[in-house]
């Protein structure tokens, strides 16, 4: 649980919170990406590392999101902006294109 200190640095530092999840989402689509261009290679051991790399990077954005539902959930609101709308779309279809990755390495597992 946060105090209100935290609160306040947080909602005064919301664009660098908000550039973080788009920055955690974009390193973990890249990191898929790889890892379907490694899978298309027959190296899937590096596929795998590069999903977990992915998966790391995923959990830090949801960590900063679930920080921000909270605060808003105890009433400590910060203003909702295109940015902020932006980093979660980016965040949303880099959990998905990781989903659809992860769906394509295993056919390719199973194709080789």
């Amino acid at each position: 649980m946060q105090n209100s200190m935290e609160v306040l640095v947080m909602i005064e530092n919301m664009e660098v919170i908000i550039f973080e999840i788009i920055s955690q989402g974009g390193t973990a689509k890249g990191l898929a990406y790889e890892a379907l261009d490694a899978a298309e290679k027959g190296d899937f051991e590096r596929a795998e590392q590069l999903l977990k790399e992915a998966d790391t990077c995923l959990g830090e954005a949801h960590k900063i999101q679930s920080n921000l539902i909270q605060a808003e959930a105890r009433g400590e609101r910060a203003d909702l902006s295109l940015l902020l709308v932006h980093a979660q779309d980016h965040l949303m279809t880099a959990i998905e294109a990781r989903t659809l990755i992860e769906h394509m390495i295993r056919m390719y597992k199973k194709m080789a």
